[in-house]
């Protein structure tokens, strides 16, 4: 006989209180209310205690109260402790709110600035970032509250971002968008939905009942503009200025630009050199031989930079949007702008013709382009010429350059030998390129060409990066330095085991210098294995990253590095600027109106500076993330069309599961996994970064150049999957494999390999860019 299924919402006792009793005993209860304190409240006993757990653990999975082993607490009032989820990133500390809010009066949930442990061991654990679940204690603090992080808990994903795909039997799935994420999840509720649309969702259900409900419809993911909309959302990156941050950009952008306390050079034939297609031009140079008997053959020159601290002051609703965003985000497409557009590509924008407020930087440079001196003023300044890098490089090699381009190209070849003496990191690492038509379509992706002009620009701007650091230093200021470690022993090791393998040679006694990797790599010359060499000494290295404490750039060979030239795109620059402002008392008078008195160093920012630091270290690593995820799924839409094509590759990663390679003309990255590789068996050397076939002997090292076909490309990923030509349909026997997936339910399994890796080929409404196809 089977036996009724136990439902503990039914054949309650009778002497149980209803919930809403309980409800209210909790609320009005001076101290935490447990299961111990609710049964004598009531004076329950016996039998009817074990009913009680079974109604509180009802009611919190219906989410009327927030449970824990010993207390249950009403929800509109915050547990002793409790789950939180991180909401917000606030100057490098997490903000979290309760994760279940739901108090009858309607309030909103309180913000509780979270106390974290640092480190990964002895309790602690990585940076806690947005959507993070902890368990917390907490406590009041002054007029708000405080968590002390006790764990982080596993990922609950509530919003995700995928696209639906319908099956045949009309169930729907949500592919996900993220190469890392290999399978669907199941839809419970389109939500109105169509089959390939990008939408977000959350999860519902638990267990084998669980699967997600579609919560809002974006679109065609395929539609121009919709592969950096991914990017925002994967990366969860701030894109809608709130309306108090444009009323306050707004009325700064209205300040008048007066010529008191600000040096007039508007009679110097300053020019700014960008992209074609820049909207912004926060710096401008200008250089001239030095008349002075002291400095023969050398150079006058002026880096002068937005002066944005002027209309983006501390403690304003403008400033903490600011430093929250970290930094400008660039895609193919848009710009997610650190400050709103009245600011970024207006007022504070270094325009030809019209003047403009900056921080000027004035250097005397000496024949061999060494800095001998520095000074810093705020200026007005009225740009000569807004000119193309390729357009400047065009006068240059054909004799039409006037005086001022002629003079920066003569300053920069002193500042050029003094780089060379210095030696700093040469890695030619290539950028590629996305160029999108007037409707967002792709039009070509290549390898952005590296022009002299590039490099005039950037030696200036390290010059003027320079002149800030020793300039703060010389008055005992803070500074945000710009950081690049020497790479640590372990790496050094790695890597020299690495070019030992491949018959190299590197002793560790000797000091670690970027021109003992200098030369490594010209002593090499071969391509292919300059290739591999310079791939490893490239994983030799440390991020970089931003602090108060200076420990130099490695990779310039620079003993103090601080980033001064782009205030309009980076949080670090702009505070930069403010203590230039106060160390050399370059103080404006101060403005009428609701915008805060003063542009230099808040007492906060100076107490703060290294939380600061680490906040806009991550903004700017998620930028980074974001930008290479977007390029890497607009390489995939460019590809899709030319699946079963071949290409020229280099290998740039090797696992024991496949290897990695990347086209060299534009840079697509994708993997060929090492099932694909034949009936051989390769065994995977991770000191000589190869995979060695055991019969034939076929080895895939990193920096090999080889052939591959393009297998398959999807945007919606931005994976790309390679094969070896003639090694394709080859089925690996090497013994042991894995067994075959279950069908879940989908259908067969060429129906269910559409939710696990999306469609093939070209998408319908990718353009094609070659031959017509026959239908």
């Amino acid at each position: 006989m089977t036996k009724p299924k136990k439902n503990r919402a039914r054949h309650r006792n009778p002497g149980l209180p209803t919930k809403e009793k309980i409800l209210e005993f909790i609320k009005t209860s001076d101290n935490p209310a447990g299961k111990r304190e609710i049964a004598k409240a009531f004076g329950l006993k016996g039998q009817e205690r074990v009913q009680l757990k079974a109604l509180l653990r009802d009611m919190a999975d219906e989410g009327l109260i927030d449970g824990s082993r010993s207390a249950f607490h009403r929800m509109g009032g915050i547990p002793k402790v409790t789950v939180l989820k991180v909401v917000d990133i606030d100057d490098g500390e997490p903000v979290a709110i309760p994760e279940n809010w739901a108090p009858d009066t309607g309030t909103p949930p309180p913000k509780i600035v979270l106390i974290e442990k640092k480190g990964k061991g002895q309790g602690g654990h990585p940076a806690l970032r947005r959507g993070d679940r902890v368990l917390a204690r907490t406590e009041e603090a002054g007029k708000g509250w405080r968590g002390f992080v006790m764990k982080k808990l596993p990922q609950r994903v509530d919003q995700m971002m995928g696209v639906v795909e319908i099956d045949k039997s009309g169930q729907g799935w949500l592919a996900p968008v993220e190469k890392s994420v290999r399978n669907s999840s199941k839809i419970a509720d389109l939500g109105g939905a169509e089959d390939g649309q990008l939408v977000y969702a959350e999860a519902v259900g638990r267990g084998q009942r669980a699967s997600v409900k579609v919560t809002e419809v974006i679109g065609d993911p395929l539609a121009p503009k919709s592969f950096s909309l991914i990017a925002i959302a994967k990366h969860d990156i701030p894109h809608i200025f709130p309306d108090e941050v444009i009323a306050e950009a707004e009325l700064a952008a209205k300040l008048p630009l007066s010529e008191d306390h600000r040096e007039d050079l508007r009679h110097l034939p300053i020019v700014a050199i960008d992209p074609a297609d820049a909207r912004d031009h926060d710096d401008a140079i200008w250089a001239e031989p030095d008349d002075a008997e002291d400095n023969k053959g050398g150079f006058k020159a002026l880096v002068a930079i937005a002066d944005v601290s002027n209309y983006v002051r501390p403690g304003g609703a403008l400033d903490r949007e600011a430093r929250k965003r970290g930094n400008s985000v660039y895609f193919p497409d848009r710009v997610v702008p650190m400050l709103p557009e009245v600011l970024s590509a207006d007022v504070c924008s270094l325009r030809q013709g019209e003047d403009r407020a900056a921080m000027a930087c004035h250097m005397t440079i000496d024949a061999k382009g060494r800095i001998k001196a520095w000074r810093f003023t705020r200026a007005i300044v009225r740009i000569d010429e807004v000119i193309a890098y390729e357009e400047a490089q065009r006068r240059v090699d054909e004799g039409e350059a006037k005086d001022n381009l002629t003079n920066l190209w003569a300053c920069w070849e002193s500042l050029y030998a003094a780089r060379e003496a210095r030696d700093p990191l040469n890695l030619d690492l290539p950028e590629r390129r996305v160029m999108l038509d007037e409707k967002g379509r792709i039009t070509e992706i290549a390898v952005r060409e590296r022009l002299d002009a590039h490099r005039v620009v950037e030696d200036f701007m390290i010059a003027a990066n320079v002149a800030a650091a020793k300039a703060l230093e010389a008055k005992a200021a803070p500074v945000v330095y710009r950081v690049h470690e020497q790479p640590s022993r372990e790496k050094i090791v790695t890597l020299k085991d690495y070019i030992e393998s491949i018959g190299g040679k590197l002793a560790l006694g000797q000091v670690i210098t970027p021109s003992l990797f200098n030369r490594l790599l010209k002593d090499v010359a071969d391509e292919q294995e300059k290739a591999l060499l310079m791939e490893a000494v490239l994983r030799s290295q440390t991020q970089a990253y931003y602090g108060p404490a200076n420990a130099g750039h490695f990779g310039l060979a620079l003993g103090s590095y601080a980033h001064f030239t782009s205030p309009i795109r980076r949080y670090a620059d702009l505070l930069v600027h403010r203590a230039l402002v106060d160390a050399y008392k370059l103080e404006q008078p101060a403005p009428k109106g609701k915008i805060p008195d003063t542009s230099g160093l808040s007492d906060q920012d100076r107490a703060d500076l290294g939380k600061i630091s680490d906040a806009i270290s991550k903004t700017e690593r998620r930028a980074m993330e974001a930008e290479r995820d977007t390029i890497d799924r607009y390489v995939a839409a460019w590809l899709s069309s030319r699946v079963g094509e071949t290409f020229e590759t280099r290998i740039t990663g090797v696992q024991s599961f496949g290897f990695f390679a990347t086209i060299l003309k534009f840079g697509g990255d994708g993997l060929v996994p090492v099932s694909t590789l034949g009936n051989d068996y390769f065994r995977y050397d991770e000191k000589a970064q190869a995979l060695v076939g055991e019969k034939t002997g076929d080895t895939y090292t990193v920096g090999d150049r080889l052939e591959l076909k393009l297998a398959e490309a999807n945007p919606i990923t931005g994976a790309l999957k390679f094969e070896v030509p003639g090694l394709e349909g080859q089925i690996e026997k090497r013994g042991k494999r894995p067994p075959p997936k279950k069908n879940d339910g989908r259908g067969k399994a060429e129906g269910k390999a559409k939710h696990q890796q999306g469609k093939r080929g070209r998408p319908g409404n990718i353009r094609h860019q070659g031959k017509k196809r026959g239908k």
